[in-house]
Order: C-alpha cells, then structure tokens, then sequence
C-alpha cells in the first residue's frame, strides 16, 4: 500500500472526520476555512502577506517571548514544590535546591536565565515594533497593551528576584518599596499594603510571592490573549 492509499483511507475513517470536520482543496477560500476551524490557528491573521513574516522582519521576538513565558510558567510550578515563602524558610529551601535537590540547580538556572532573557526578548520586541512603524492606526491599541506587557515583564522578574530572601531580596524590597513611598499622595499607603506592615518580614515576602506566582501572571496571561485577538483583528505590520 502506498502512502498517498494510506493516507486516504485514514482521512476516510470516522475518527478522523471527527477530528477534522472538512477537507480542503487548495484554495483561498479554503485555506481561511482551515484556520478558522482549527483552535490552534485561529489567533493568527487568515492572510499574511509573505513579506511581513520574513526573520529579518520580526526576528520571531514575539514568539520568542511567549515561549519563555510558557517556559517559565513550567519551571515556575516545579520550583513551587520545593520552595515555601516564609522566613527564614525561603532561604533554606533556596539552599536545598541548589545543592541537594536533583538537578535542582539547573531548574533554578533554567528559570532565572529565562527570566533575564525574556526581559530582554520583550524589550528588542517593544523596540522592533516601534522602529517598524507598527503602533501606527489601526494598531495603536495593541501598542498600549505591548506597554502594559513589557511593564508586567519587569515587575515579574522584580517580585521573583526577592523570593530567595536573601540580602540582595531584603534590599531590593527595601529600594523598591521606598521608590513607592516616594508616589505623591498614597505612597506610604502602597507601600505599607506591598510590606504588609510597617517592616520588611515576613508579611512582605509572601505578598510578593502571591504577586509573582498569581497575581501578575494571570494579568500577563489575559493580556496576551488580548495582545494575540488583536494581532489577529489588525493583521501583522508590514516593513516601513
């Protein structure tokens, strides 16, 4: 039996037409039906033009940024076994992983690296996006939520390089919620609802673990899906 009978009698069978609603013919017609039925597809533009999707054009900054965060998410939730925010806790479950757990260092490098390198794939985004002209009508919105994007990426990598709790974490907490003091008005309210309390202790750490592990990722999450629904709506931006 050749492929191409192989092939066929698989496409013919009920599992498959299950799966796969229609067949399609190489049409244009046809190729948007393709990508309006299949989820995966679907949060991409039915028509690209060729040129837009050349490397040299988007360098793929953005799906480099959305893997790291994919990535990081899965390396996030297996260092969430071995770690507890409390103090001193924190520190020595740190400790433990690095120099007990198996490979532990390597998952803990795996997600710091990659936090340093998403930080830096989003801004070269951000840039690319800008000198391409692409938050020009209609895409102006899509720009604001990228801003919004970039913003979550750095309080992220922020709030995660506190949760080792060590020297560099209680002055990073102490510049950075310091910083938010100085705010006109409600600084000293911000920062004593980011400390929970009046002192750096133990409340601090776990309002930042909650903020690092749930809340901002969640508001990252639905903002991509925004930022991916108006890539789709808007179409890709083609070179200057």
């Amino acid at each position: 039996m050749s492929v191409v009978e192989l092939k066929e009698r698989l496409v013919a069978t009920q599992v498959w037409r299950s799966v796969f609603r229609h067949r399609y013919t190489d049409s244009n017609r046809n190729r948007s039906l393709a990508i309006f039925s299949n989820v995966f597809l679907h949060i991409h533009p039915v028509k690209v033009p060729e040129k837009n999707i050349r490397f040299w054009h988007t360098m793929c900054l953005g799906g480099l940024s959305f893997g790291l965060f994919l990535l990081l998410t899965v390396t996030g939730v297996l260092l969430m076994f071995y770690y507890r925010p409390a103090a001193p806790q924190a520190y020595w479950d740190m400790k433990e992983l690095e120099f007990v757990v198996s490979s532990g260092a390597f998952l803990r490098n795996l997600h710091r690296w990659s936090a340093h390198a998403m930080v830096l794939l989003v801004f070269l985004h951000m840039a690319r996006v800008f000198f391409a002209g692409a938050y020009r009508p209609p895409r102006e919105f899509n720009w604001v939520v990228g801003v919004l994007l970039l913003i979550l990426t750095l309080l992220l990598s922020y709030t995660g390089y506190l949760l080792p709790w060590d020297q560099l974490a209680f002055w990073a907490i102490t510049v950075g919620t310091n910083m938010a003091q100085a705010a006109p008005g409600i600084g000293p309210k911000f920062k004593f609802l980011l400390l929970g309390g009046n002192v750096i202790g133990e409340n601090a750490l776990v309002r930042f673990y909650v903020l690092h592990c749930v809340a901002l990722p969640l508001v990252a999450a639905v903002l991509l899906a925004v930022h991916f629904w108006r890539v789709r709506k808007d179409g890709t931006a083609g070179p200057l």
